[in-house]
C-alpha cells in the first residue's frame, strides 16, 4: 500500500511540477500532491482510494483507456527481447519497421517516411528543423519564419513554444523565438464581426494571412502550422470553408502546411485523422499522444514526399541527415505503438468517436446551451467545449478574477469527474477516452452540468452580498 504521507513528502521536496504555482505547492497552500496509483477504463484512482472519471484522458492522450494488459504484454515482449538499440546509421528495428510503414499507409496527404522522438513538443522542433532544411537545399535559404495562429498550441520548448500561441508560454521565457508570426485564431464566436457569416470569416482570416505573408515577403515565409481543430487554445472546431481558404492562400505562395494531429490524430475527432475530417493536405504531419495512447513517450515528424524528395536528392551534396535523439524511434515505444494501433483498429474507435462523439454533443447542448452563464457549447467527436459568460447577450465576459472555469473544474473534481478548465477564458473542456460508453457520457455530462448549477448558485450569493 501507498505511503500517502512519505510519496507526498518526496514528491514536494523534489518534483518541479510543470503548470503549477512553485511557491503555493512548495508552501503546502495548494494542498499534496495527488498520487495516482492504478486505472481501468475511463476511470483513474489515487493513493488514498478516491476513483475519479478521467474526461481528459490525460492530457487527450489515453484514447484507448486505461488498463490495457494488451499494450503491457506487448511492452513487456519487447523489453525482454531487445529493449533498446538506437536508429543512427540506418540501425532499426522490427516494431519501428512494421510501425514507420503503418503510419506512411495510413497518414493524411502524401507521406514518405517518418521521424520518431519522444513528445509532440520535439516533433514540432523536428518540423522547423525540416523546414529549414528544405529550403536551404532548394536554395531558398530566406524562406524560413514559421506562421502560427493566435490560441494555437504546438508544444513549449523553445520554438515549439514560440509557434504556441498563448502569452503565458512566452512571459518570463523570452519567447517567442525571432522568425515565429502570429495570425488570427479560427474562432468564429470570439471573431466574428457583426452579421458575419462562418464562410466570410473563414475568408477574412484568410485574407489576414495572406496580407501577413505579403508584408513580411513571400521569399521569407517557410510553413504555416496549425492544428486541424484548436485544442488547448479552447477546443474549437473550425469554420465553415476555413481550411479550404486557408490552403489556397498557402499554395498561392510555395507555403508548406505543417498540420499538427498531436492531439486530433488516431480517431480522436471521429476520422483517422483531423486532416481526413477537414479535407486538408499537409507536407508534414505531427503525431503524438493517441499514437501510443500516453503507455509510453513517442512522436512522430511524418515528412511528405515533396519535402524528402528535396532531401533525398541533396545528399550527395551535403552528406548525412544530422539531426536525431538518443531515443528515436525507441524499440519498446514502436512495440507499444503498434499495440494500441491494433486496438484502435480493431476497436474501430474512429467510429466509436465519431457515433458516440454525436450523442455527447446532442447531451451537451440539451444541458447547458440555454444555462444563463453559456456562451457557446462546441465541438466534434470525442472532443467538447463550453464557454461561461457573464452575458449571454453582449458576450461580455466574466472577471477573471472571480475564476469561473477553473471553479466549475474544481467542482466537477468534487464529485469525481475531472475535465479541464481551459486557459485563455472561462472554458471547460472534455476529451474523454475513445473507448467511453453513452452511458458513461450521462454520467460525465450529469456531473458536469451539477458542477456548473453550484457556481451559479455561488456566484448569485456573491453577487447579492457584494
Amino acid at each position: 500500500m501507498t505511503d500517502v504521507k512519505t510519496i507526498g513528502k518526496k514528491d514536494r521536496a523534489t518534483v518541479l511540477h510543470p503548470f503549477t504555482q512553485l511557491k503555493e505547492f512548495a508552501t503546502g497552500k495548494i494542498g499534496d500532491p495527488t498520487i495516482i496509483v492504478g486505472g481501468k477504463g475511463i476511470r483513474i484512482e489515487d493513493a488514498q482510494g478516491h476513483s475519479y472519471i478521467d474526461g481528459f484522458a490525460g492530457l487527450y492522450c489515453v484514447n484507448i483507456g486505461y488498463g490495457r494488459t494488451e499494450v503491457a504484454e506487448a511492452i513487456a515482449r519487447q523489453a525482454y527481447k531487445l529493449a533498446y538499440y538506437h536508429t543512427y546509421a540506418a540501425h532499426t528495428s522490427e516494431e519501428l519497421a512494421i510501425l514507420s510503414d503503418r503510419l506512411v499507409r495510413m497518414a493524411p496527404g502524401r507521406p514518405s517516411k517518418v521521424f520518431f522522438g519522444m513528445s509532440g513538443s520535439d516533433a514540432n522542433e523536428t518540423q522547423a528543423k525540416l523546414v529549414w532544411y528544405y529550403n536551404n537545399l532548394r536554395g531558398h535559404p530566406k524562406k524560413k519564419k514559421i506562421i502560427s495562429r493566435d490560441r494555437g498550441y504546438h508544444g513549449c520548448s523553445i520554438i515549439s513554444g514560440s509557434m504556441t500561441g498563448m502569452s503565458f508560454y512566452h512571459e518570463h521565457m523570452d519567447l517567442p523565438f525571432p522568425g515565429i508570426l502570429h495570425t488570427g485564431a479560427p474562432h468564429y464566436y470570439w471573431g466574428a464581426e457583426v452579421g458575419e457569416t462562418e464562410e466570410s470569416f473563414s475568408s477574412r482570416r484568410a485574407a489576414e494571412l495572406e496580407a501577413l505573408i505579403v508584408r513580411e515577403g513571400p521569399e521569407t515565409i517557410g510553413a504555416f502550422i496549425a492544428e486541424p481543430v484548436l485544442g488547448t487554445g479552447g477546443i474549437t472546431p473550425p469554420p465553415t470553408g476555413y481550411w479550404r481558404e486557408i490552403q489556397a492562400v498557402l499554395r498561392r505562395y510555395d507555403v508548406l502546411l505543417i498540420v499538427d494531429e498531436v492531439i486530433c490524430g488516431f480517431g480522436r475527432t471521429g476520422a483517422d485523422f483531423g486532416s481526413t475530417l477537414y479535407g486538408i493536405e499537409p507536407d508534414l504531419v505531427t503525431v503524438a499522444k493517441g499514437l501510443t495512447s500516453g503507455y509510453v513517450p513517442m512522436s512522430g515528424a511524418i515528412v511528405g514526399e515533396k519535402v524528402y524528395a528535396v532531401m533525398e536528392e541533396a545528399a550527395d551534396r551535403v552528406g548525412a541527415f544530422s539531426h536525431g535523439y538518443t531515443y528515436s524511434g525507441h524499440p519498446i515505444a514502436a512495440a507499444a505503438a503498434n499495440a494500441v494501433l491494433d486496438i484502435v483498429e480493431k476497436e474501430r474507435l474512429s467510429d466509436r468517436a465519431r457515433i458516440v462523439g454525436s450523442y455527447f454533443h446532442k447531451l451537451l447542448k440539451e444541458r447547458f446551451a440555454q444555462l444563463e452563464i453559456v456562451g457557446e457549447v462546441r465541438g466534434v467527436g470525442l472532443l467538447g467545449a463550453i464557454e461561461f459568460v457573464a452575458d449571454r447577450q453582449t458576450k461580455r465576459r466574466f472577471d477573471p478574477q472571480l475564476k469561473v472555469g477553473a471553479r466549475v473544474s474544481k467542482a466537477a473534481r468534487d464529485r469525481g469527474l475531472i475535465v479541464r478548465a481551459m486557459p485563455h477564458g472561462d472554458i471547460l473542456g472534455f476529451a474523454p477516452p475513445l473507448v467511453v460508453s453513452e452511458n458513461e457520457i450521462d454520467e460525465i455530462v450529469d456531473l458536469a452540468y451539477r458542477a456548473t448549477r453550484q457556481v451559479m448558485d455561488d456566484l448569485a450569493i456573491e453577487s447579492a452580498i457584494a
